[in-house]
C-alpha cells in the first residue's frame, strides 16, 4: 500500500470501506448523492487494478479527501500511457490545508513510477474554483477538441438521420458523397443503411480488425479493455456495431455516466468510433450515430460528447456535419516527465 504521513493527514489507497464517506463528501460538493456511480468506479478498480489509481487522505475524523483516475491507453491516437483524472473531492472542514494538492502529488508520483506520461482531465469553462486549482497544479490547455451535441430526445435531425444519397443504379461497391442527402425520402433513415445493433463481446475480433486497418497498429489489448468498459463499467450499455453484407463494417464504443469530471447530468461519451475503409463513404458512421441518438433519447440521456485529436480533420468535420459543436468544457493536460 502506498502511504505518506503528513502531520495529522495520511495518504493511502482508497478502499471499498470508504464508499459512504466518499458519497457524503461528493454530495456536499455537487448537491446530489451519486452512490451508484462511485460503486461502479470502485468495483471497476477492484476488477482491473492496473487500469485505475485511487487514493484517499484521512485524519482523526476519517476520510478527508479522495482522488480517482483511470489509465488512458490508446485514446486520442496516443501510444503512451497516461491518466484520466475523473474525480477529486475534499471534505469542507479541511479546505485550505492543501489536501487536494497532496492527493494530486500522490497520484503524480504513482504515475511517474508506473510509466505514465501525463494526466488529462476536463472542466467547464465557468467552474472557476476548479480552474484555479488546476492552474496551481500545473495543468495547461490540452491540444485536442471536446465536442458535444444535445440529444433532444432522439428526435429526427436531417443532418444526422437522413441517409447519404446513392445515385440510382449504384450499388454498395460504389463510393458516394459522404455529405450527400437522400432527397425527400423521409421514411428511410441513415440507420437503415446498415444493420445496427448492440455491441457484444464476440465482436472483439472485428473491432480489432477495423481499428488495425485504420491505425496500422494491432491494439487488441486496448480494444479489449475498451470493450469491457463499454460492457460493464458504464451505467448503461450504448455501444453499437454496424453490419453490411453480413460483416461488421463499423463500430461505436460509448458509455453513459453522471460522474466523471464532476458531471451530475446524464451524459453519454463516445470513446471510439471506426469504419472499415472498405465501407467508407457508405453512411456507416452516420448509421451508427443515428441509432445511438435514438437509443439515448429513449434512455432520457440529455447530451453526448467526445474528444477528437487535433489532426483528425475527417472525424471532426463529420461530427460537425451531423450536429456536434465545440463544448463548453475545456481539456487540460499535466505532463509528468
Amino acid at each position: 500500500m502506498y502511504a505518506v504521513a503528513t502531520r495529522k493527514l495520511t495518504i493511502c489507497a482508497l478502499a471499498v470501506g470508504d464508499l459512504d464517506a466518499v458519497v457524503a463528501i461528493d454530495a456536499t460538493i455537487g448537491g446530489r448523492r451519486r452512490r451508484t456511480y462511485f460503486e461502479r468506479r470502485l468495483d471497476a478498480a477492484l476488477r482491473k487494478p492496473k487500469l485505475h489509481a485511487q487514493f484517499a487522505i484521512t485524519d482523526e475524523k476519517g476520510l478527508a479527501g479522495y482522488i480517482l483516475a483511470r489509465v488512458l491507453e490508446g485514446e486520442f491516437g496516443r501510444s503512451e500511457a497516461g491518466f484520466r483524472l475523473e474525480v477529486i473531492g475534499v471534505r469542507g472542514d479541511v479546505k485550505g490545508q492543501r489536501v487536494g494538492a497532496r492527493l494530486f502529488d500522490a497520484l503524480s508520483d504513482y504515475g511517474r513510477r508506473h510509466g505514465m506520461a501525463d494526466i488529462r482531465t476536463q472542466a467547464a469553462w465557468n467552474d472557476h474554483s476548479m480552474l484555479l486549482w488546476m492552474d496551481a497544479m500545473g495543468f495547461a490547455l490540452a491540444p485536442y477538441h471536446v465536442v458535444d451535441c444535445a440529444v433532444d430526445g432522439g428526435e429526427y435531425s436531417p443532418d444526422r438521420d437522413d441517409p447519404v444519397a446513392m445515385p440510382e443504379g449504384d450499388g454498395p461497391a460504389h463510393e458516394i458523397d459522404y455529405s450527400g442527402k437522400a432527397g425527400n425520402d423521409f421514411k428511410r433513415l441513415a440507420r437503415d443503411n446498415a444493420e445496427v445493433c448492440a455491441m457484444e463481446p464476440g465482436d472483439l475480433a472485428d473491432i480489432v480488425r477495423i481499428d488495425r486497418s485504420i491505425t496500422g497498429r494491432n491494439r487488441r489489448d486496448y480494444m479489449m479493455h475498451q470493450l469491457a468498459e463499454a460492457m460493464h463499467d458504464s451505467a448503461l450499455r450504448v455501444s453499437l456495431t454496424a453490419r453490411r453484407d453480413g460483416v461488421v463494417a463499423g463500430f461505436l464504443m460509448a458509455r453513459s455516466d453522471s460522474g466523471d469530471f464532476g458531471r451530475v447530468e446524464p451524459v453519454a461519451v463516445i470513446d471510439t468510433i471506426g469504419v472499415d475503409p472498405e465501407y467508407s463513404h457508405r453512411g456507416i458512421g452516420r448509421a451508427l450515430l443515428s441509432q445511438l441518438f435514438a437509443n439515448l433519447g429513449a434512455l432520457r440521456i440529455e447530451r453526448i460528447e467526445t474528444v477528437v485529436a487535433p489532426r483528425n480533420f475527417g472525424l471532426l468535420g463529420f461530427l460537425y456535419a451531423v450536429g456536434f459543436n465545440p463544448s463548453q468544457r475545456l481539456p487540460f493536460v499535466r505532463r509528468l516527465g
